[in-house]
This record gives C-alpha cells, sequence and structure tokens, in this order.
C-alpha cells in the first residue's frame, strides 16, 4: 500500500481554521486522521503537529480521481496545461494529486517523494499559476545542484512557457538557465536589459551574480530548492543557500518549495525550516511513498566477486542481460590517486567495454571532471534515443531524467543509503508503468553488510546472482 504523509507545523490559533481547508483543499480520505499535541495556548510562537495518512493506491487511476488538469483548473493558463498534455500528462502522480491543491493554497511545502514522481512539474505549475507576464521582473527563482539537472529542468519550464500563437503584443514568459559555465557573461547584460520571468540556477552562479549586485530578488515570488538535502550537505554550498533562504530574501514575501526523494530526519528540517525562517511556520510536508522510499517496478540483485574480477563480473552481466539502455555508476577517484597519476575507474572502465563489449549500444561518459561541453554532448546523445551505455559518477544520480534506462550497475557501491535511492532512481521512471527494471550491484563479500544495511534503509529485497565468470 502506497501512503502519502501529509505532516505541518502551524500556530495553534490557526489550527481549527486548517482543519476544515485541509479537508476541503487536499481532499483526503473520509479516513484521514488528525491529531493535536501540545498546549494550547494563544502564544502565536507554540506551534502544533498536524499528521494524515491517506491510501493512495488509486491515485491517478479509476474515475474517482481528478484528472490533471481538474485540479490545475483555475490556477494554471489554459495553453500550460495544453502543453503539459501535448507531452503526455494526463492523470496526477500522487505527489501531484497531494502537493498541488497545497501549493495552490499558498503555502510553503517540503515535496518529499520518490524519484520519478513528478515533483518537478508540480512546482511548475506552481510557478505558471502565480507569474505575471505583464511584469518585467524575475518572479520565480529554481535553484539546482548540478548544470546537468538545470538544463533539464530550464528545458522543461520553456516547453511549457511555449504558447501556440503568440502575438508581438503579448508579453513572453522567458526562463534563463544561469548555470556554471561560461555563459555568465553574455546573461549579466540580458538581466540588465530584459529580466527574465523565470531563473533556473546553480548555487555557485547565483552566488556570483548576486553578490556583485547584478540579480536582485525584489520581485522573487517562488523560490525552489530542488534536491534540497543535496545542497543542505554541500559543505561548499550549503553557507550561501542559507543566505539566500533567510538573508538575501524574506519568507513573508515569497512562497517557498523544497523537492527531493531524499530527506533524512524530515521532522528535524521541517522544524529547522520554521526556526531558522527558511518557510513560514505552516510550511507543509507532502511525503508520498514513507513506507516504499523506491519505486516497486525495480528489481534489486547483487552479484559477489573479487576486486581483480570485477570488469570481467560487469561484462558477463552486460552480456547475459543485453539491456535497452543501461547506466554504469563508478565511485569518484580519491584525491590520493589523483595525485598518483592513476587513471580514473571511468576511463579505465570505457576502454574496456569499447574493446570487449560486443552489443550494439552507444558507448558514452559524463563525469564531474569533464568540461561543460562534453557532458551536455553524452546527455544529448543519450536522449537522442538509441540503446546507450552511460558510464558514470555520481554527477547523474541527482534529478536527471532518462525514462528509456533499463538497467542500473553499481560497478561501486554508492557511499550512503540516500546515494543509493537516488542511483536506482534513474531507472523505473515512466508514469504508471509497471514495466521491471533491474538494479544490479557489483560487490565483494566485505561489502555485503553494507548492502543488507541498504535494503533495511531503504526497504527493498536484494536477489544474489550466481554465475560463472568467463575470463
Amino acid at each position: 500500500m502506497a501512503c502519502i504523509s501529509v505532516t505541518l507545523l502551524v500556530p495553534v490559533s490557526r489550527a481549527v481554521k486548517f482543519q476544515s481547508q485541509q479537508n476541503r483543499n487536499c481532499k483526503l480520505s473520509s479516513s484521514t486522521t488528525i491529531n493535536f499535541t501540545g498546549s494550547t495556548s494563544r502564544r502565536p510562537s507554540r506551534a502544533v503537529l498536524i499528521s494524515s495518512t491517506v491510501d493512495s493506491r488509486k491515485a491517478g487511476t479509476g474515475n474517482s480521481s481528478p484528472t490533471l488538469r481538474e485540479i490545475c483548473q483555475g490556477h494554471v493558463p489554459e495553453h500550460v496545461l495544453h502543453r503539459t498534455e501535448e507531452i503526455g500528462f494526463f492523470l496526477p502522480t500522487e505527489i501531484q494529486q497531494e502537493g498541488l491543491p497545497v501549493l495552490f493554497s499558498g503555502r510553503d511545502c517540503i515535496l518529499h517523494a520518490q524519484t520519478g514522481s513528478g515533483k518537478t512539474l508540480t512546482y511548475l505549475l506552481l510557478i505558471f499559476s502565480i507569474i505575471n507576464t505583464q511584469r518585467s521582473a524575475m518572479q520565480a527563482l529554481i535553484v539546482v545542484p548540478t548544470r546537468e539537472l538545470g538544463m533539464q529542468v530550464t528545458k522543461v519550464a520553456r516547453m511549457l512557457a511555449a504558447k501556440p500563437t503568440e502575438t508581438d503584443l503579448e508579453q513572453k514568459c522567458t526562463v534563463m538557465a544561469l548555470l556554471d559555465g561560461g555563459m555568465l557573461r553574455r546573461h549579466r547584460s540580458w538581466l540588465k536589459a530584459e529580466p527574465p520571468t523565470i531563473v533556473v540556477a546553480t548555487i555557485g552562479s547565483l552566488c556570483h551574480l548576486i553578490e556583485k549586485h547584478i540579480f536582485k530578488l525584489d520581485c522573487m515570488r517562488v523560490l525552489v530548492i530542488d534536491e534540497v538535502d543535496f545542497l543542505f550537505n554541500s559543505s561548499k554550498q550549503v553557507s550561501f543557500l542559507k543566505k539566500l533562504l533567510a538573508s538575501y530574501s524574506s519568507c513573508n514575501n515569497r512562497q517557498t518549495v523544497f523537492a527531493s526523494a531524499s530527506i533524512p530526519q524530515h521532522r528535524r528540517f521541517l522544524h529547522d525550516c520554521i526556526q531558522q525562517k527558511w518557510t513560514k511556520s505552516d510550511v507543509v510536508h507532502v511525503h508520498v511513498n514513507s513506507i516504499q522510499p523506491l519505486p516497486l517496478c525495480l528489481h534489486h540483485r547483487f552479484v559477489i566477486c573479487n576486486k581483480e574480477t570485477k570488469q570481467q563480473t560487469l561484462l558477463s552481466l552486460l552480456q547475459s542481460d543485453i539491456p535497452e539502455s543501461g547506466i554504469i555508476f563508478v565511485g569518484e577517484q580519491s584525491e590520493k590517486s589523483k595525485k598518483a597519476g592513476n587513471a580514473p575507474s571511468t576511463t579505465l572502465l570505457i576502454d574496456i567495454l569499447k574493446t570487449s563489449y560486443g552489443g550494439s549500444s552507444e558507448i558514452l561518459l559524463l563525469e564531474e571532471d569533464m568540461n561543460f561541453n562534453s557532458r551536455a554532448a553524452s546527455l544529448l546523445e543519450v536522449r537522442q534515443g538509441g540503446g546507450y551505455l552511460l558510464v558514470s559518477t555520481d554527477i547523474a544520480a541527482r534529478g536527471i531524467d532518462l525514462p528509456e534506462t533499463t538497467h542500473i550497475y553499481n560497478f561501486d557501491l554508492p557511499r550512503t543509503a540516500v546515494d543509493y535511492l537516488h542511483r536506482a532512481g534513474r531507472t523505473g521512471r515512466k508514469p504508471f508503468s509497471d514495466k521491471k527494471c533491474n538494479v544490479t550491484n557489483i560487490i565483494t563479500s566485505e561489502e555485503q553488510f553494507v548492502l543488507q544495511r541498504y535494503e533495511n534503509e531503504l526497504k527493498f529485497n536484494c536477489e544474489e546472482l550466481t554465475f560463472q565468470v568467463q575470463c
């Protein structure tokens, strides 16, 4: 049974009012329970915890569930709804069915749902419901951790913004991508001459432009932080992120949305959001599939081998599986290895696959140390269709949408359960599809207990494969 948990911290004085609004806006089932804890004091600083759980097994299916258009009607412009349907979104996913009514009510929100669940479209629909194209000002800011995710979000935003027919008299909704790279100089003059309506930015680019007073947040109405847990766990980015949330703009003047498939200690994070004034005090935590963090269509497997036979084991798996399209995840090269002048594992693996793998798939590379043009070229080739094998570090594990991926191979085991969740989430991303996809881990006997820990944390079962590796 899929589960949706909606958690809020609201002042006691607003609790009773919210109960009726929640039943009306969120369309929760009649079995919804609302628990109040704490004092009934009228002091506004006191808060209560309101939690509810609903059965969402029928979300997105059946005659009783509203369509995406019905949920968005009266909030989102018609041309955006039309574009949404053109790209194949008619029925809402669970996060859209539960999250959009909350967002349209004006509340700050934490969208917490499985990879591939439709969080990006959810917050973009909110943005298009709020922005005013007649105003020449930046009204929505989306912060992303990587250039690759930023390019993907920008593409979807521009697709939704495009109108079937536009006249010269109409003000267009412009979307600018402020991503790390050589385009920032050109964007400086664009920001001054014609401010974009929506900006998608990485922390590095945003930090530079705000501190140089080139980029202003005065008119910002929506702030989205995508992959929020990743950004908060980055020592290089967390300091500026906190300034962005609390100093450079006020939570009282904007609607704030956090999104991720993984928010460890989410109750503590919710508390910090209010205490640090990153969000308003009535922020809503919409948690979809809290009981099942990973999609049910994934089949998890593992093979035990020696370090010396890992490459041959991978080749044997590929020859056995004959994957339509797959991603092979490799660990980052250590600083010690770099200083010693050793070639990274990704390069070695690419060479072996090109010489020894007889499949028809295009073999591509994506890693942090590649220049931006090479990284963009690799993703472009993947998205153009046809079979592919993408050898990548964890740069491909966050947010990148490659719905044709059928197989994930962890050549190196991820460092944490959260990393495992995001790597596995690169497959099984087609909404409402029951097609089985494989996640295969190549491990040594010493790493088996680590994989078992991930199984316990993420609540999945991993099947052991045994076969003779041909050397």
